[in-house]
């Protein structure tokens, strides 16, 4: 019996020091088969269009076909969940919409992961502001005059959450009022399409949603733009002030980056990271991202990390300041 523990210890020695060496083979063959890119949004949206456009890219880079796969739900959570479930070996990756996913800890008490422990940050790609917009008819034309016709209504308006309770675009809303003091109803969407079509016929009276989706019908004057909620303003709209210009510190938006399972291997995080580091700063993808009202954004995986645990940790004051809670 001895000797059979003393074979077997052997044996498991053995095996954990080859661990890191076979880690690192299996890194220097990667990727030797396709890559799943999961973006847990519906198709036709920025996180679907920007891992199109990556996706491509990064199959040309590393010699393998990147298949993107839609997997919506729940403010993208189901998606996520089915990569923090797979096999941590660098063949099934997620794109999202960062925003989401840092606010979905504080909104979903039964949430099944934690994206700070289960997901590997890669790579951050690109950031793009709400735009903060009313219904024509609302008889405002800045954000300081929102903000004193919604106080003298007192809770009669309503605010469109764009893409469902919880969502970015809803959390944007929250932080707008609680840094304001107005206070809104809120309306929940499933997405932000049907909210702007609302929004144009006066069903809502404001909101925040992606640039994206939202401009052109700035464009097409059929609702008014008040602000950005970029840190600075746009090159693209210089005259259109920044949220952050009446209420110092105010940025929200589509952050969108790239994750894997966590307990990924260091030299294939750092591999994708350095290859899509490449790809953000191609001309022609520069070029989608402006039309996408978006900027690339470079960050190593640590300093991804760093940015979001900081991201949840400030929207978990914001969710419990505002009692949210989600089933």
């Amino acid at each position: 019996m001895k000797t059979f523990v003393k074979t077997a210890i052997a044996a498991c020695c053995i095996a954990v020091a080859g661990a890191p060496a076979l880690a690192q083979s299996d890194a220097a063959n990667y990727p030797d088969k396709p890559i799943k890119l999961i973006v847990p949004f519906p198709a036709g949206g920025t996180s679907d269009v920007l891992g199109r456009l990556v996706g491509d890219k990064l199959g040309q880079a590393l010699g393998q076909t990147v298949v993107v796969e839609n997997r919506a739900g729940a403010n993208g959570n189901i998606g996520a969940d089915y990569v923090v479930r797979s096999q941590p070996d660098g063949y099934t990756l997620l794109l999202l919409d960062l925003g989401n996913l840092s606010i979905s800890p504080s909104v979903y008490p039964n949430m099944p992961f934690d994206p700070i422990k289960d997901l590997a940050p890669v790579s951050m790609l690109a950031y793009s502001p709400h735009l903060l917009v009313t219904t024509n008819s609302l008889p405002v034309k800045t954000q300081e005059e929102l903000v004193a016709y919604a106080k003298e209504k007192k809770g009669a308006m309503n605010f469109a959450a764009a893409a469902g309770m919880g969502s970015a675009p809803h959390m944007a809303g929250v932080l707008f009022a609680q840094k304001t003091g107005v206070e809104w109803g809120y309306i929940p969407y499933k997405g932000g399409a049907q909210a702007l079509t609302d929004l144009i016929g006066g069903q809502v009276d404001a909101t925040t949603n992606g640039m994206v989706a939202t401009y052109p019908h700035v464009k097409s004057g059929k609702i008014r733009l008040l602000a950005v909620t970029s840190e600075k303003r746009l090159p693209q709209l210089p005259d259109v002030p920044t949220v952050s210009e009446m209420i110092p510190g105010f940025v929200t938006g589509s952050w969108q980056g790239v994750l894997a399972p966590a307990g990924t291997p260091k030299p294939i995080v750092d591999k994708l990271n350095a290859e899509m580091a490449k790809i953000i700063q191609m001309p022609d993808v520069q070029a989608k991202l402006e039309t996408l009202g978006a900027q690339p954004i470079q960050m190593t995986p640590d300093e991804f990390g760093g940015w979001l645990k900081t991201q949840v940790a400030n929207w978990a004051k914001v969710v419990k300041e505002a009692g949210i809670k989600l089933e």
